[in-house]
């Protein structure tokens, strides 16, 4: 490949958040007195914007909860943060360093939002190697809709055809495919081998040094 900018999801790509993720999930759910939800469903929205995810985990939630819905979540994720350390998976601040150093254009196009980006990636240690971050309220239309990558690349002034969208989530394929990038799955996030091939992902990998060797 021919790659010069690479695209990055942040949950369960970069940041190990899937416990912050579905503890507050589980939380809000609890304090707005909605039906429960066990983990593997929570999980299953990872990727997805909030007012998605709570669509998805509650199908005839009234319009008019949603807001309360995330503004309850994000109270209760900034305080869990206290107590829950996000953290960067293994060889991912070695990785992102090295590929910064052979050239590569590195960002972030995430379903959180842009200030969250910013304090996770300055926490993780990984902020000086991301060039651009996009997140939640930079984009009308949301993963799996092309417009994050698109904004990414009139931003980074890349073609899709110099691009590689990496992510653990289906809806992250998705949504490079239909910028027209290549695509990477990775698998040790969210989704499984099988819904990142199925989404037609061009690349997995099992380790995040492995992204090194598509170059």
């Amino acid at each position: 490949m021919s790659i010069k900018l690479i695209i990055f999801d942040f949950d369960g790509t970069l940041g190990d958040t899937r416990r912050n993720i579905v503890t507050t999930m589980q939380m809000t759910i609890k304090e707005l007195q909605l039906p429960s939800r066990t983990e593997a469903e929570c999980a299953s929205t990872i990727g997805l914007p909030l007012d998605g995810c709570f669509r998805a985990l509650f199908p005839d939630i009234q319009d008019d909860l949603i807001p309360r819905c995330a503004e309850t979540y994000h109270r209760i994720f900034n305080e869990n943060l206290q107590k829950i350390t996000p953290e960067a998976f293994p060889g991912v601040v070695k990785t992102l360093k090295t590929l910064k150093e052979q050239g590569l254009v590195l960002t972030i196009a995430s379903s959180r939002s842009r200030n969250s980006l910013t304090e996770l990636t300055r926490d993780m240690g990984i902020a000086d190697y991301i060039s651009y971050l996009i997140g939640a309220d930079d984009v009308k239309e949301a993963k799996p809709k092309p417009e994050p990558v698109l904004k990414t690349l009139t931003a980074m002034h890349y073609a899709a055809s110099e691009t590689l969208v990496v992510g653990d989530m289906a809806v992250d394929i998705l949504m490079g495919a239909n910028a027209g990038t290549k695509t990477c799955g990775v698998t040790w996030g969210n989704g499984s081998r099988e819904a990142l091939k199925e989404a037609g992902a061009d690349y997995v990998i099992e380790k995040m040094e492995e992204l090194i060797d598509l170059q």
